[in-house]
């Protein structure tokens, strides 16, 4: 069984596990299936916006999917989220990488 096999098997018993659900859409963008890994990050963030570690994955996604403009606004929401939370390790990756595509 691959590991995309093993963590859908495991959300199976628990559906709304964000860790599963993020750990799966970091497989699919392994394998190419962008639009997969984007669906699941923003299921993870519209359902729990504080689940910080996400931000920057969609963000990314959505650069490799050509969608700048929405890049840019997760970004942003991410430095927010970040920034309430007191993470400012993930609010400086999520600034170094939202520089890095606006400028």
């Amino acid at each position: 069984m691959n590991r995309i096999e093993k963590i859908i098997e495991f959300l199976n018993q628990q559906p709304k596990d964000n860790f599963l659900r993020h750990a799966l859409a970091l497989e699919y963008i392994k394998i190419g299936e962008e639009q997969k890994a984007l669906d699941l990050f923003i299921a993870i963030l519209t359902e729990t916006p504080d689940y910080i570690g996400s931000y920057y994955h969609l963000a990314k996604c959505l650069e490799r999917l050509h969608d700048k403009e929405a890049a840019i606004v997760w970004y942003e929401k991410g430095m927010l989220a970040a920034k309430a939370a007191k993470d400012n390790h993930a609010y400086s990756e999520l600034q170094s990488a939202y520089e890095d595509l606006v400028y």
